[in-house]
């Protein structure tokens, strides 16, 4: 194999190894799941009268 390939292929290998080694980062996700819940609870603060009422909508729809 010529050096080109040789550098491409150790690249790559580089590269999976570090796409799988999001094992451990619990905090990270902690986070996440934190801010998502946050600002969820945010939305529904500010538009709980309109949700409720989209809510109400589509289901007198189904009926």
């Amino acid at each position: 194999m010529d050096r080109l390939t040789l550098l491409l292929l150790r690249l790559r290998h580089r590269l999976d190894r570090h796409d799988r080694d999001d094992r451990g980062d619990v905090p990270g996700w902690v986070l996440v799941v934190v801010m998502t819940a946050g600002l969820c609870a945010a939305l529904y603060g500010i538009a709980k009268d309109q949700l409720s009422a989209m809510l109400t909508t589509a289901l007198d729809q189904v009926k």
